[in-house]
């Protein structure tokens, strides 16, 4: 999430590792967005297909943003008919969410959380012990789990929360042949294949059950899109995602780990892996968008 350096992101006690943070989110998104300039805001515009990419401070433009800022990335959005969509990180940007808010924005608060530099894989806390029927793994590029690992998300997601849900094997079947049939596998694929993108899943019976994904770049990594199937949850298979996606990072270089949790309840479960609070991440939509 790139940033608007300000006096409050100076005196923030974790400044160091907030900074870091806002590098790696103003680079992610480059090598596969146009970047349109627009003063104190960048506008990342998807180049082909995939999920479309969003709004965010201008990196090392300081200044307070404005209510008008905002309107005029949004009507570019509109005219690109893209989501009016906005992300950054509150206490490197503060000014940003009360200009959002009387642009007519809707902002969600998430905890922005983060694995110390240098804290061993071994140093984690134990997991709880999984079924001998599951394994979890990364997931290669030609691996058949591909496809059912990248349509949990999509079913986690329409049911949110941390509760059992209804979503179970056969919609995952369904949703995996979507992933195929619209390129979404290809996709990932090629993202996998360039070290781009990490994939973990947690496999019952052929098919995976929880999965996420992490971004290695520049000795740092996000995690991102952890999610088990509704039915399945409440079993730590997130946990076991998030441990295996850890130690894949860390494995190709990445010092620094981190994350934005759902909400508080999700990210006491992160806290278990030793993930802490730093921050809030933000992201403003509208009104419609966020019901």
């Amino acid at each position: 999430m790139p940033g608007v350096t300000s006096a409050a992101s100076h005196d923030h006690p974790e400044r160091a590792l907030l900074d870091r943070i806002e590098e790696y989110y103003d680079a992610i998104p480059r090598h596969a967005a146009r970047v349109e300039d627009h003063g104190p805001l960048t506008l990342f515009v998807r180049e082909g297909q995939g999920w479309p990419f969003y709004a965010r401070p201008t990196r090392g433009r300081p200044g307070p943003l404005e209510a008008a800022d905002v309107q005029k990335v949004r009507a570019r959005q509109r005219e690109l008919g893209i989501p009016e969509s906005f992300e950054w990180v509150a206490e490197t940007t503060p000014t940003l969410r009360t200009a959002a808010e009387e642009a007519g924005l809707v902002v969600h608060e998430h905890p922005l959380m983060v694995l110390d530099p240098g804290t061993p894989a071994a140093a984690l806390p134990a997991l709880p012990t999984l079924p001998g029927n599951i394994s979890v793994r990364i997931v290669g590029a030609d691996d058949p789990i591909l496809p059912s690992a990248l349509a949990v998300p999509h079913l986690a997601f329409a049911e949110p929360g941390t509760h059992v849900g209804q979503a179970g094997t056969t919609q995952l079947a369904e949703a995996a042949d979507g992933c195929v049939a619209d390129g979404t596998v290809e996709r990932l694929a090629l993202r996998i294949r360039a070290g781009l993108t990490a994939v973990a899943a947690a496999v019952e019976n052929g098919a995976a059950l929880a999965t996420g994904q992490h971004q290695p770049l520049a000795g740092i990594s996000e995690i991102v899109g952890v999610g088990t199937l509704p039915a399945a949850r409440r079993r730590g298979l997130g946990l076991a995602v998030t441990a295996e996606l850890v130690a894949d990072a860390r494995s190709r270089g990445a010092a620094t780990v981190f994350l934005s949790a759902g909400d508080h309840d999700v990210a006491r479960i992160y806290a278990r892996l030793g993930f802490r609070e730093i921050g809030t991440a933000l992201i403003a939509e509208p009104a419609e968008t966020a019901e």
